[in-house]
């Protein structure tokens, strides 16, 4: 069996959604300093709807996978469902991930829900804590 799914390499290979919004609403960026995997995720809103996403990873085939598809699974969503975004679905979307690059999943979603967050703070829209865990704790990353 393969180590990376062929969605996963699509992925990689022809990463959508890469670059920068000068303009964005919300950005979010998380890392790991252990893994070294970096993201970046620019959002632009309109409406309470993500009109626009791009991403900026620094990291591993599965990072940059695990935001060229999160990116996708958000574009065109209310902050709502942007917001109920797992780390489990990324990894499903991309047809699975070696156990040991799981980090890099929740690193996206960690990175999209701060870009929201960033779009509340900016914007002084009052939300509810608990929707914005603190990130980092990637437990996969601990061992590398």
């Amino acid at each position: 069996m393969a180590l990376y799914s062929e969605t996963v390499m699509d992925h990689f290979r022809s990463p959508r959604n890469v670059g920068v919004i000068e303009d964005a609403d919300g950005v979010g960026e998380v890392g790991n300093a252990v893994c070294g995997d970096i993201m970046k995720i620019y959002l632009k809103i309109e409406g309470d709807i993500v009109t626009d996403v791009k991403f900026e990873t620094f990291g591993c085939g599965s990072a940059i996978a695990s935001s060229s598809m999160a990116t996708e699974m958000i574009k065109g969503k209310p902050l709502s469902q942007v917001l109920q975004l797992t780390n489990r679905a990324v990894t499903e979307a991309l047809d699975g991930l070696p156990a040991h690059k799981l980090h890099c999943s929740v690193l996206a979603e960690e990175a999209i829900r701060a870009a929201v967050k960033d779009y509340y703070d900016r914007r002084h829209i009052s939300y509810d804590p608990k929707d914005f865990p603190e990130g980092g704790h990637c437990e996969s990353c601990h061992g590398e």
